[in-house]
């Protein structure tokens, strides 16, 4: 796990920027750097190492391949390079002069000059994002893994063309504008982060997961007024999708696994391989459990396959239902792993929140972005890699969505749309605490948000005129109120919801939120908040390969009644006992909807003033004001809205170089 940028300069490079632009992102790699140039072109690769897999300096990074055509800075893993390696000897493709090191680096780049860069990535098994030059071509192949657990952003600064893991990279360039993109920002206050392939600047773009963009020096002078699309040409440049999840998810329909013991043991097989894979390093290794699904299946694997107790880590809050500590110690002294835990203080949680604009870089607002600093930086004194559970819901049908929406909109469709109107009206004014305290009283307990979310489904449920906007309203925060962008154009960016036409509702959710959600909230969100500490974080439900599999497993082996994950339920328990396990979904949570109203309320009210919110142009203070007062009051939840506006107007603040002002 790294950090890379660089830039093709219509001038000479400037010898001082590309160190200025590794010194931002240390953070990604403290173990090493370098630079690389050629000055025929103006290009400048910058690399920092987080040194993970051959730890000497033959893993030195930038690096060129044995034949000296390509040239590298790479981000990631790949996690089948020894045998990429065999199967290089086996058919007389290792290096002539032989190998320098253990590197997948150099695994990677021999691959490259063996089969090509689409033939190598087909091969690949990993995370990863990369810039590779071919000297003799003379271009330039930015390229992002499938599922985007790797960040690569690109764009122009003047006439040159920059990139880089993290937009404070691009920023240093003495030409670059910093000039908010309203169509970003109005997407953002809605979803409350940032859509690929936008940033918050325009002509800065991020790529796509599963894509490859081939630049050339003369496209490299001319800037895009808008983000290509695959399929995108010109010239010689070109943006082309090298991996499909819409394909595989189609495939998955047609060739479905019949029979759920099949699937099961498909899905241990493939599974329990990507994580023995995801395990191995050449530096201490642990994982994140927060007592949930997902981490639990993860670490009852991972321990199934190693042969020495488990590092696991998990951490627990003082707040009543937002604290898992207690069910992940149950689930490790199961399992027994060595596990460690850290209970935090309200305050330390709240320190973190400063430190969110620059570890960010661009306005992010999922407030579980907190405990995962948290849990990273608890991790980091012990290890240096940590897998994740990340990636089970969208695969497996875990948020309630998934069930909840399909559930709803079947009932819902019946009645006359009046009459739903009629009856949603008056309930969809019952204040969040109202409903709940019935689920508490109802269940026992339940989700900290589960309040304010059955509020909006009611104000949902009397206009919604199709399954989609039941669906939107999962994912939009300012689903039927006026949005609170200044001069936004026109409505936020669609949701792509037609995987096939085979597809029941519930699986064309769980496609649209694998190919938006969680590229660019949860895999942002995890990347950044433990990067920031140097903690490398894998992801073993991300491997293709067991994404493949999982696509072939039928909807109603993933939702049983009002409940997802089943199948993956199942695998659990045939490592651990189904009653550890018996409770509402939390989620990593925290009562950031409380800080606001109480602790909070006055670095919010701050950020919030309409006065110097009027100066500023992006948001209309008097649509924000009532969303605020609304919260405060009680009348509903708007936590998450409320805080991606002020995720916004802090990192505004935060940022050294001046922003373009409002037009």
């Amino acid at each position: 796990m790294c950090g890379i940028a660089g830039i093709i300069s219509s001038d000479a490079v400037p010898p001082e920027l590309p160190a200025q632009m590794a010194a931002t992102i240390v953070h990604r790699g403290p173990d090493d750097h370098g630079i690389w140039s050629d000055t025929s072109v103006g290009l400048a690769l910058v690399h920092r190492r987080l040194s993970i897999v051959d730890l000497s300096p033959q893993g030195h990074q930038p690096m060129a391949s044995a034949d000296g055509r390509w040239v590298i800075v790479y981000n990631g893993e790949v996690y089948n390079h020894a045998a990429l390696r065999a199967e290089l000897e086996v058919r007389g493709g290792a290096p002539e002069v032989g190998w320098r090191g253990h590197s997948d680096t150099e695994t990677l780049l021999q691959a490259i000059s063996v089969w090509g860069l689409e033939g190598a990535l087909e091969r690949l098994v990993g995370m990863f994002a990369f810039a590779l030059w071919d000297r003799r071509e003379r271009l330039l192949s930015l390229v992002r893994d499938r599922f985007g657990e790797k960040p690569l952003y690109y764009g122009w600064a003047g006439r040159d063309f920059v990139f880089g893991s993290e937009l404070k990279a691009l920023r240093v360039h003495p030409r670059f504008a910093a000039e908010i993109d309203r169509a970003a920002l109005q997407a953002y206050a809605a979803r409350t982060y940032i859509p690929a392939p936008l940033s918050i600047y325009k002509r800065v773009y991020k790529l796509q997961p599963g894509c490859i963009l081939t630049i050339s020096p003369e496209i490299a002078a001319s800037p895009l007024s808008e983000p290509p699309e695959p399929g995108w040409q010109r010239g010689r440049s070109n943006l082309v999708r090298y991996w499909s999840y819409r394909d595989v998810v189609t495939r998955g329909i047609a060739e479905p696994i019949a029979d759920e013991g099949d699937a099961l043991d498909e899905l241990e097989d493939v599974l329990g391989k990507a994580i023995k894979g995801q395990s191995i390093a050449d530096v201490p290794v642990g994982a994140f459990l927060s007592g949930g699904i997902d981490s639990s299946t993860v670490v009852a694997l991972y321990q199934k396959h190693s042969s020495t107790p488990v590092r696991t880590f998990s951490i627990g809050f003082e707040e009543g239902g937002f604290n898992e500590a207690e069910s992940a110690r149950l689930v490790a002294r199961h399992l027994g792993t060595v596990h460690e835990e850290h209970f935090v203080r309200v305050e330390e949680a709240r320190d973190v929140i400063p430190l969110l604009p620059q570890m960010y870089d661009e306005p992010f607002a999922d407030s579980s972005q907190i405990p995962t600093h948290l849990v990273s930086r608890f991790a980091r004194d012990q290890v240096t890699v940590a897998l994740t559970g990340d990636g089970g819901d969208e695969l497996f049908a875990g948020y309630n969505r998934h069930f909840l929406a399909p559930w709803l909109w079947k009932y819902m469709r019946v009645i006359p749309l009046p009459m739903r109107a009629a009856a949603a009206g008056p309930m969809g004014r019952v204040p969040p605490t109202v409903w709940q305290s019935v689920a508490r009283a109802l269940r026992g307990q339940a989700n900290p948000h589960f309040g304010g979310k059955f509020q909006k489904t009611l104000r949902v449920a009397g206009s919604a005129r199709r399954f989609e906007d039941v669906y939107l309203s999962f994912l939009d925060e300012w689903t039927l109120a006026q949005g609170p962008v200044v001069g936004a154009p026109g409505s936020p960016p669609g949701f792509d919801l037609s995987v096939s036409q085979a597809a029941p509702p519930g699986l064309r959710m769980m496609y649209c939120d694998a190919v938006t959600y969680l590229p660019d909230d949860i895999l942002c969100k995890v990347d950044r908040a433990s990067m920031a500490v140097s903690l490398e974080t894998r992801v073993p439900f991300l491997d293709h390969r067991v994404a493949e599999v999982a696509a072939r497993i039928p909807l109603e082996m993933k939702v049983r009644g009002r409940s997802g994950k089943h199948i993956l339920r199942e695998l659990l328990y045939r490592n651990a006992p189904r009653e550890l396990f018996q409770r509402p979904k939390a989620g990593f949570a925290i009562p950031v909807g409380q800080w606001i109203r109480g602790p909070l309320r006055p670095w919010a009210e701050d950020l919030l003033d309409p006065s110097r919110m009027a100066s500023d142009g992006w948001f209309d203070p008097a649509i924000v004001q009532r969303r605020w007062q609304d919260h405060l009051q009680g009348r509903s939840d708007s936590t998450p809205a409320i805080w991606a506006i002020l995720m916004f107007q802090a990192w505004q603040r935060e940022q050294a170089q001046p922003l373009a002002r409002a037009a």
